[in-house]
């Protein structure tokens, strides 16, 4: 009683599985659809049969209208396993959902029929839809089911419809292939003002990111280049990121956010990285890429004497005295830095006295800069590290005793 007499907002559901339950949730939505803004379910079982009650119980009486402007369903079931039914229901709302500017499907057990149904009636209905969010699914094979049987799909994709308010694209974790971008950069085309792209943890490869590079180009054409892009665990190699790289270095305004990690790069990379440093991104994420020493050493030589940069994540390289040399040059050209990850990069003991040399040459914006998990360092033999503060925390984190971190090892 108390619920129904509330104006409620935001609503979050977890387990919600049987068909009473079901009931509950959609008797409760009905009181509030009016005033429902946000909308969650976790951990939940979804099926068509409830998908199209809880949807209609969102519809306001009388009217197609919706006011709801989030909807989320994460760690959930809402495709039976032997069944390729999507809920009309659902397709309902996301046409008539003017209002709606977050959508996700994390981790809904998605196939890739279900998320071409999604994006096609998003794009038939001319959705205002500005962050969408289909990471951790299984959409392996999604340019074969487009191809089979898709007819209407394609038409869409070669119509004047678009997406255009959809500013933010999650894809991560989804098993993509090299071959399913060919789908996905069709999409892409019809995001134009897309800011911000998610493809990490999926096996694109080389010849994935090669598909990408027309949209970013003609994202650039058009005046709206990408500003964030991760693309973290993709199994690329120095081959396709220097063409990623090369790519993107025409945008006049920097990359808000870059990240490449945890592909096996090697130290080829850093020649067209240190390039791309200069005055292409604020924020970068090089973690466990493979540099090494050497790759260090060409960072380090080949700084450019100003660098725009705000935040770099270099942890996991492997890069031991390289790295310590890089830091403090880095500290010494980059005025604008806020936070340094050099983490697990077998750092020897005489780095600190080369890093905060450099701290002591300069009075940079550095808040924070992290060595934690380099075994052989310590602030017990070294409490030099401590004279460096920023608004009265230390700057630098640094294991208290050697070997007190457990070493980071990219060996299976």
């Amino acid at each position: 009683d108390m619920l129904q007499h509330s104006r409620l907002e935001t609503l979050v559901f977890v387990r919600v599985i049987s068909e009473l339950e079901v009931n509950g949730v959609c008797l409760l939505l009905s009181c509030h659809a009016k005033t429902l803004l946000s909308l969650e379910f976790i951990h939940c079982q979804l099926y068509p049969a409830a998908m199209d009650k809880v949807c209609s119980s969102l519809c306001q009486p009388g009217s197609q209208n919706y006011k709801i402007q989030s909807f989320s369903i994460k760690s959930s079931r809402i495709v039976e396993s032997k069944s390729l039914t999507t809920s009309a229901g659902l397709l309902n709302f996301l046409s008539y959902a003017k209002s709606l500017q977050l959508l996700s499907f994390n981790d809904a057990k998605m196939q890739p029929s279900f998320a071409k149904m999604i994006i096609h009636t998003l794009l038939e209905s001319s959705s205002g839809l500005q962050t969408l969010d289909l990471s951790e699914n299984n959409l392996a094979g999604w340019r074969s089911t487009v191809d089979r049987s898709s007819t209407s799909f394609s038409s869409a994709l070669k119509s004047n419809t678009s997406l255009s308010s959809l500013t933010v694209l999650n894809l991560r974790g989804n098993n993509l292939q090299e071959g399913d971008m060919e789908v996905v950069c069709n999409i892409l085309a019809k995001m134009s003002n897309l800011r911000s792209l998610d493809i990490s943890d999926n096996p694109i490869t080389d010849e994935g990111i090669r598909y990408l590079i027309p949209f970013f180009e003609l994202a650039l054409q058009r005046g709206n280049p990408i500003r964030k892009l991760r693309a973290e665990n993709c199994d690329l190699s120095s081959i396709g990121v220097t063409k990623l790289l090369e790519c993107l270095a025409p945008i006049n305004k920097p990359l808000d956010m870059l990240s490449i990690a945890d592909n096996h790069l090697g130290s080829s990379v850093a020649a067209t990285l240190v390039k791309f440093l200069g005055s292409h991104v604020r924020e970068l994420n090089v973690e466990d890429i493979g540099l090494g020493p050497i790759g260090f050493q060409i960072l380090e030589e080949a700084l450019p004497r100003k660098v725009n940069l705000s935040h770099i994540n270099i942890s996991k390289n492997r890069g031991g005295m390289g790295t310590a040399h890089f830091v403090s040059r880095l500290i010494l050209q980059a005025p604008n830095l806020i936070s340094v990850n050099a983490g697990s990069n077998l750092l020897p003991p005489e780095s600190l006295e080369v890093i905060c040399n450099a701290l002591k040459q300069t009075t940079c914006n550095l808040t924070r800069l992290d060595l934690m998990g380099n075994l052989q360092l310590s602030s017990t033999i070294f409490p030099a590290v401590f004279e460096f503060k920023k608004r009265g925390k230390p700057i630098l984190l640094v294991p208290s005793q050697q070997g007190s971190c457990a070493p980071y090892d990219a060996d299976p």
